[in-house]
């Protein structure tokens, strides 16, 4: 199937405007101090864990191409891989080790790896790395997998999910949950971040998941906070139309502590992620 616009894009914005939709820091309260507390309490979670975590496993060959690997107390039931977002441009696994305790309780192994940033590595280039990253936690841990990541790491994750993706543990892939993910690329050809991702249509048509169909047998949720930005409920539900799944507005969630579900096992994120 080739791939195809959603019909609800909107009309491209003036890069001011555009900036503004997707600037989530602008519109969060103290939004300058969440990576430093997300870096304490991933540090700390590292710590607890002692050889419950297997730290920069490599999957490739680049300065960037490791992984981390977190295992709970009895033998893994299934893996989930969480990617980080930071629009392809920011942060690395390091800082969202904490968002691993939900899977450890639930029994399931997580892994998160870090990957090349923009303007180092295209998107398609990344996606690429994510898919190797994939496959050799996979080869690690058995049972099912579900794919999930935060912003630009759901657009990756959601990627993983399309059809021809994910190499040989694709099979394996049971529950895609992309959290705020940016599903439909086109809108950010008009930011200044396009300075450094160099989007043109030509790579929106072919690294936009809602532009591709979803594997068949992967149950798919998107994930989203109902206090985000118009254009992340509209990427969530672009997604969830296109791919004709469930989405979920998750109520006081803002674009910054929607992953705090994570942590906690008993929750309704963490119930579609490790089932």
């Amino acid at each position: 199937m080739p791939p195809r616009m959603p019909p609800s894009l909107p009309n491209p914005a003036p890069n001011p405007a555009a900036d503004r939709a997707y600037a989530n820091g602008d519109f969060i309260a103290g939004a300058a101090d969440f990576p430093p507390r997300w870096a304490a309490k991933a540090a700390e979670f590292r710590a607890s864990l002692g050889a419950r975590a297997r730290l920069d496993l490599p999957y490739g060959t680049g300065e960037r191409n490791q992984f981390d690997l977190f295992l709970p107390q009895t033998t893994p039931r299934g893996l989930m891989l969480f990617i980080h977002g930071g629009y392809w441009l920011a942060f690395d696994r390091k800082g969202w080790s904490h968002l691993a305790a939900g899977a450890l309780a639930r029994g399931y192994a997580c892994a998160m790896p870090s990957y090349t940033l923009a303007p180092q590595a295209r998107i398609a280039q990344i996606t690429q790395e994510i898919s190797a990253a994939l496959n050799a936690a996979a080869e690690l841990i058995q049972g099912p997998i579900t794919v999930t990541g935060h912003s630009a790491g759901g657009h990756l994750a959601a990627r993983m999910a399309n059809t021809g993706m994910g190499g040989q543990a694709s099979g394996r892939i049971r529950a895609c949950v992309p959290i705020s993910p940016v599903a439909e690329l086109a809108p950010l050809m008009d930011t200044s971040m396009n300075a450094d991702l160099g989007l043109t249509a030509a790579e929106c048509a072919l690294e936009s998941p809602a532009r591709l169909p979803l594997r068949e047998g992967v149950d798919a949720h998107i994930w989203v906070g109902a206090q985000e930005r118009p254009s992340f409920l509209w990427q969530a539900r672009t997604l969830s139309e296109e791919w004709d799944c469930p989405w979920s507005a998750a109520p006081t969630r803002h674009h910054f502590n929607v992953i705090d579900d994570l942590e906690d096992a008993t929750s309704p994120l963490m119930a579609l992620c490790c089932p």
